[in-house]
């Protein structure tokens, strides 16, 4: 039994290792030129050990020494940290064609529709269609114009849920306040609420309101395993 468990254990380290030179050789696959200054990385995790919380101060020690400009690599993800007023300037005006793509992101690929929204979609000639699109016919004067009178009525609606609570100043305004985003939407999109008092399909109202909520939440969190895996 002794000798098998050292077998095994032998096995597992050969194994890490084996994982160990391949990640290292896939992550230094891609060569970038003419990078920012960076600090010294470590095999596979690159430098996710430097970001620790609170992120901002992380990043703001790490530009005090390698300058405003400074590159950093997590796993496969190359990232390029600006902290300059002036250079954020130059990348918005000048090279903002350049910057202007997209990582393919998990979230992109399942909820947005395999990256064809206006979100997520790399720039070229289909984002460009799409943001032609929305500009016309969804965020134009005429356009939100139209909607006002949604948006009014469910801001009263608000307001007078507020005025008839018992004890306004224990009121959770931030399910309140998601309650009338959720309601604006419905009503733009498909013209009825979605609030289980005025619903006919309570169910309906509750799986709209739950797959909004998580779709908003992974929009807006990061996944590790993105910064292991090209998908």
């Amino acid at each position: 039994m002794e000798l098998v468990s050292e077998v095994m254990m032998t096995f597992y380290y050969l194994l890490i290792i084996l994982i160990t030179v391949v990640f290292s050789f896939k992550t230094k696959k891609r060569h970038y030129k003419n990078l920012p200054p960076t600090p010294p990385s470590l095999p596979i995790i690159g430098h996710l050990h430097l970001v620790k919380p609170p992120l901002h101060r992380a990043l703001r020690n790490l530009s005090t020494k390698y300058g405003d400009v400074f590159s950093l690599g997590f796993g496969f993800r190359q990232v390029v940290v600006v902290s300059s007023p002036s250079v954020v300037e130059e990348c918005f005006t000048k090279n903002d064609v350049v910057l202007a793509n997209r990582p393919q992101l998990l979230a992109a690929k399942h909820i947005g529709y395999n990256s064809t929204n206006m979100v997520d979609t790399p720039y070229g000639d289909h984002w460009r269609n799409l943001r032609r699109i929305g500009a016309t016919e969804i965020f134009s004067s005429g356009r939100l114009n139209l909607f006002v009178g949604i948006r009014r009525d469910e801001v009263k609606r608000l307001l007078f849920k507020l005025s008839h609570h018992k004890d306004w100043q224990k009121v959770e305004l931030k399910s309140m306040l998601q309650e009338l985003l959720y309601n604006i939407l419905m009503r733009m999109v498909a013209g009825k609420r979605c609030d289980n008092n005025d619903m006919v399909n309570k169910e309906e109202a509750r799986r709209y309101r739950d797959t909004l909520r998580v779709a908003l939440g992974l929009a807006g969190a990061g996944n590790s395993a993105e910064t292991f895996y090209r998908f």
